[in-house]
């Protein structure tokens, strides 16, 4: 694979890092800034909010700028957002941090997405970003459990301090790795570019995301207090937990890629929600059980980023056929629906452990995906009714 591509994958390890650690480190901040767990987790939703504003936008807005340029002004401002985290003085001020970094998390996956597709052969284009969405499940192997533990030993603000300093790495890699060369696709107008959201294949596209992926968070978002509360592991012990998880996460990405380059988006998303559907209502009778919950656990990340390959291809793919001015801007809508996804199941998941307690959010989550898998099968249907009525328009073309 080419070396920018490499550059991507440091720089989404980086990000990775400070989006996911916060879900380890929930209990500890509640316990510091003194306030609810369902408020801590709030820290996840506004994170998802300000790359939900950030993917779509500020991706737009600076369609006009080098390519290089824009990765590494969007790693210097991720650096700043985490030293303001680490600085922050209280509860509001690291609420406006994490929405900071956010806005740059949006941009990069969006424009991340059509750098490394661009990069490799069709044949290979869900590989390419599985492998650049591969330094987001490297930072849960390595990146959360070890910032979990820093935050636990050190306090939490010590770990946005660690992950600033692997922003400063990230913009080196970008600086010597990705060349000056990259070529950047004309810029359209703003109404051209958010006339996306006027076509009716890429919003259900951006709804299967949505539904996926928040599924998932109802209860990921609460994956430590279930682990500490239900299954009985200790503190210290979560951060291991999150270990086997990113582990698993890892070979679950790669799979993922692998799995739509072989069989198509459409099959290789059904096989991955239905899997997904699964684990989740399994998790439902298996946390009260230590090693049972860390063995569904472990199949949980399998399956949790399975998905993000075929739908981020997907959403090219379609993007490229419905909107093809807009691919990039389509592209960051589809990373704006992940994180919608991430905000409202976050969201949803604190309504739920409020009124129903924990063990209400694992069935609940699955239920959200198996809504996905509904939609992902009707757009399987779709793609299949455009096949068919493309075929006598080719039969009819003269030789």
């Amino acid at each position: 694979m080419p070396l920018a591509l490499w550059a991507l994958t440091l720089s989404a390890f980086a990000i990775g890092t400070t989006e996911f650690v916060i879900v380890g480190l929930i209990p500890t901040i509640a316990a510091s800034l003194e306030v609810s767990v369902p408020s801590a987790g709030l820290l996840v939703s506004v994170y998802a909010l300000g790359v939900a504003v950030g993917a779509p936008v500020l991706t737009a807005l600076t369609g006009r700028v080098p390519r290089k340029q824009l990765l590494l002004g969007l790693m210097a401002l991720f650096t700043v957002g985490n030293l303001v985290a680490w600085m922050a003085p209280g509860y509001v001020a690291l609420m406006g941090a994490r929405v900071l970094t956010g806005l740059a998390h949006g941009v990069f996956f969006s424009v991340g997405s059509t750098i490394a597709t661009g990069l490799v052969s069709k044949d290979k284009a869900a590989s390419a970003i599985a492998l650049m969405f591969t330094g987001l499940t490297v930072a849960l192997v390595t990146g959360v459990p070890l910032g979990t533990f820093i935050g636990q030993t050190l306090g939490w603000q010590a770990t946005f301090l660690a992950v600033g300093g692997l922003g400063v790495i990230a913009f080196a890699g970008s600086l010597l790795l990705v060349p000056n060369t990259i070529s950047t696709s004309p810029a359209a107008p703003l109404t051209t570019q958010l006339a996306v959201l006027k076509k009716p294949r890429l919003l259900l596209v951006y709804a299967i995301t949505t539904l996926g992926y928040g599924g998932s968070f109802v209860a990921f978002t609460y994956l430590a207090p279930i682990l500490q509360e239900v299954s009985g592991f200790s503190a210290a012990s979560v951060s291991l937990v999150m270990l086997v998880y990113g582990v698993s996460v890892a070979f679950g990405n790669i799979w993922g890629g692998k799995l739509a380059d072989r069989k198509g988006a459409i099959p290789a998303l059904k096989i991955v929600f239905g899997l997904l559907a699964l684990v989740l209502f399994a998790f439902t009778f298996t946390a009260g059980h230590a090693w049972l919950a860390l063995i569904t656990v472990l199949a949980w990340g399998a399956v949790a980023f399975g998905n993000v390959p075929g739908l981020q291809v997907y959403v090219v793919q379609q993007a490229q056929r419905h909107a093809p001015r807009a691919v990039d801007v389509a592209s960051g809508l589809n990373i704006t629906a992940f994180n919608v996804g991430i905000a409202l199941g976050a969201w949803a998941g604190g309504i739920i452990v409020a009124h129903w307690g924990l063990m209400a959010t694992p069935w609940i989550g699955a239920i959200v995906v198996l809504g996905a898998l509904a939609l992902t099968a009707l757009a399987g249907r779709l793609d299949g009714e455009s096949v068919r009525q493309l075929k006598p328009c080719v039969l009819a073309q003269p030789n």
